[in-house]
């Protein structure tokens, strides 16, 4: 119940502030690449860039509910892997799984595949995601072979998963992109820091609200 209501809590949480900040940063960079994407001018007046107010409203909603949910399931993916490493849930500890879970689930895939807007040239959708499992899977259990094995084959091992993806990094099929780089840049920027934030915030609101149900401090031992 504890790791139920931690997962819970400290998710939602972490979603609605994630949402809010997709509102006014990566929300708007999407409506400017549409326009882009349909061959009109980002200066025409705003009712013909953007859909009606209804329709935005609800496109809004639901984007903010995906975002939620994500953050609900990042939470309860970094206990779950707190749990079966043996690891003391604090928030302090969980918000730097958030950050390992970061790195191996954006930042990583990030280096071969950006945060692509609509209208970007894109890769292969199948070969494209394969290649992100793959990605996240081999960085994960890179980071966690060199942060918690003290073997040196081990943490090279580790080090040799990171770096094999790398080395089959799907190329883009549709070569021609009507997104200006420097938009495309802004997004991916923005994508991940707030992937960054969301992995971070989920796990710190966890832990802290499992030690706080758990009537325990951040600081008592083990």
């Amino acid at each position: 119940m504890r790791i139920l209501a931690a997962g819970g809590i400290g998710g939602i949480s972490a979603g609605i502030a994630v949402a809010a900040l997709q509102h006014v940063t990566t929300t708007p960079l999407i409506l400017s690449a549409e326009v882009y994407e349909t061959a009109q001018h980002l200066h025409q007046h705003a009712a013909e860039a953007i859909a009606p107010v209804a329709e935005s409203l609800r496109r809004t909603a639901m984007t903010s509910l995906s975002t939620i949910v994500a953050s609900i399931g990042y939470a309860f993916v970094l206990l779950a892997g707190m749990l079966f490493a043996g690891e003391r849930i604090t928030a302090r500890r969980a918000a730097l799984w958030g950050v390992c879970a970061f790195a191996a689930t954006g930042l990583a895939p990030a280096i071969g595949l950006a945060p692509q807007l609509p209208g970007a040239a894109e890769t292969d959708l199948a070969g494209r995601q394969l290649w992100w499992v793959a990605t996240a899977a081999t960085t994960g259990t890179g980071l966690y072979a060199i942060l918690r094995f003290d073997d040196r084959l081990a943490q090279a091992f580790g080090l040799f998963l990171i770096i094999a993806p790398h080395l089959f990094t799907p190329t883009p099929a549709l070569p021609e992109s009507t997104v200006p780089a420097e938009l495309a840049a802004r997004f991916a920027a923005a994508s991940l820091v707030l992937q960054a934030i969301a992995w971070t915030l989920a796990g710190a609101l966890a832990g802290m609200t499992y030690c706080a149900i758990a009537g325990e401090k951040e600081d008592a031992p083990a």
